[in-house]
């Protein structure tokens, strides 16, 4: 009865602190990476306003060594999504300042486009330090040795100075074209802004964010716009023709949206529809004569004067 039973199993561990299963929820298994890995920022992986294709098109891109081409066809034969999407996740990095594109004219002339890419937009890039090596250690001087004198060598040639680098030239970046100096044309106004025309022109102007997140509007300009928009419809313009013509090809690198839609609106703004009597043939040198209706049988026969149909005329003339 006294003899310990040295074949029982110990007793369990009691859980450490932290290691608990969540019952519900992701579960993540964690592995050591070594080599072949890229750091993401949780500020870049969890952004509330970029999409899904643009926080992985981002986590590409910063995983890419330097010097790698990132143009949307290249990834658009890279991934399953098409160049419209690639483009426009491309706009929202641009939009968040996690990458930057311009033109940049090389020194043979040919014009690139260079890609900036931030892993950490608003941060100032930080130097590289170098490790300071321990300073060695002084080592005793070696003992005196007598030895007998030597003649003195003839001087070595002084060795030719190192050659002088040529500076290369700097890339000559594409000047951007210069400000208006006159003022813009005004905004077309509608003959007569109704309720209902200004509802509609600023539901239209406001939901164009959803369909591209670069036309995000300020309150005031979208109030300026309205009228403009409310022409379009005044000529019966249907409101999707309105927003292709104001979403369709917009540049890469937008910084004034609502500068752009101004123009737009103007510069585009189809003319009135013509009436019934507008779309009849032309038959230069044709007069018409116009329909009279019988007063006497309302058969319809041509004559400049209301009056009687031939066969009237004849019957009243015979009767007479």
């Amino acid at each position: 009865m006294g003899t310990q039973q040295i074949t029982a199993p110990p007793c369990a561990l009691s859980p450490a602190p932290g290691d608990a299963t969540p019952s519900s929820g992701v579960i993540h298994i964690n592995v050591r990476h070594v080599a072949g890995f890229t750091v993401i920022g949780n500020h870049l992986a969890q952004h509330r306003g970029l999409s899904l294709a643009a926080i992985g098109l981002a986590a590409h891109i910063q995983s890419l060594p330097a010097g790698a081409r990132i143009g949307i066809k290249r990834l658009a034969e890279r991934f399953p999504e098409s160049e419209t999407r690639i483009a426009a996740a491309l706009r929202e990095l641009e939009a968040t300042g996690y990458l930057h594109r311009s033109r940049v004219r090389l020194p043979d002339g040919r014009i690139v486009t260079r890609t900036i890419s931030y892993n950490q937009p608003g941060a100032a890039p930080q130097p590289r330090t170098v490790p300071s090596e321990p300073a060695p250690l002084p080592t005793p001087p070696p003992p005196p040795r007598v030895t007998a004198p030597e003649p003195h060598p003839a001087p070595a040639p002084a060795p030719p100075p190192p050659p002088t680098p040529q500076p290369q030239p700097a890339p000559v970046l594409v000047p951007t074209p210069t400000a208006r100096t006159s003022p813009p044309p005004p905004l077309p106004q509608p003959q007569e802004l109704t309720p209902e025309l200004q509802r509609v022109a600023t539901a239209l102007l406001a939901d164009l964010r959803r369909h591209t997140p670069q036309l995000t509007l300020a309150e005031n300009d979208i109030h300026a716009l309205t009228t403009g928009v409310a022409t379009w419809l005044e000529r019966d313009a249907h409101p999707d023709t309105i927003r292709h013509a104001l979403t369709t090809n917009l540049p890469n690198l937008l910084k004034h949206p609502a500068k752009l839609l101004r123009h737009r609106i103007t510069a585009l703004l189809p003319p009135p529809l013509p009436g019934a009597q507008d779309l009849g043939p032309a038959r230069p040198g044709v007069i018409v004569i116009p329909l009279q209706n019988c007063d006497h049988c309302d058969r319809a026969f041509r004559s400049r004067h209301p009056g009687h149909c031939r066969d009237c005329r004849t019957e009243l003339h015979t009767a007479a």
